[in-house]
């Protein structure tokens, strides 16, 4: 059979067998939205619900975990100019508090700022494939 022979058959096939589905995907048995046997499926807008809760998390975090700071330092330096030996183990964990805490925060930035853009990419991405995929389109790769 010749290249243009079996392109022919390929073609008449998928012609017949071909639906077109526009903004939805075929119900399935594995739950809302067709997600079938997909290990994950979540929305854009539960992406954008999430990294707005670690935005939350985060500026909660900024302001509520630095409070003691001041005060743990403060009690560290007079216990260090005090001759106290638990001045410099204040100081420690002191330290490891904020570079404990910044870690945190950047977590939460990240996790936020991720998700913020892979729902965002994710809305430009199906807009392209919406503009790209005309009736005109489609019927001219199957006729």
């Amino acid at each position: 059979m010749s290249f243009d022979e079996e392109w022919a058959v390929d073609k008449a096939a998928a012609t017949d067998n071909a639906r077109m589905r526009l903004n939805q995907a075929a119900p399935s048995a594995g739950g809302p939205g067709g997600a079938g046997n997909a290990d994950l499926s979540v929305s854009s807008d539960e992406l954008g619900a999430i990294g707005g809760d670690a935005y939350v998390l985060r500026e909660r975090l900024a302001k509520d975990g630095d409070h003691a700071r001041p005060g743990t330092f403060d009690a560290a330096i007079a216990l260090t100019n005090g001759n106290f030996g638990s001045g410099s183990a204040l100081l420690t964990v002191h330290d490891r508090w904020n570079t404990q805490l910044r870690t945190l925060l950047d977590a939460c930035a990240q996790i936020s700022n991720h998700l913020d853009y892979s729902a965002a990419s994710h809305a430009k991405e199906e807009q392209d494939i919406a503009a790209s995929l005309s009736v005109a389109t489609i019927s001219r790769h199957f006729s």
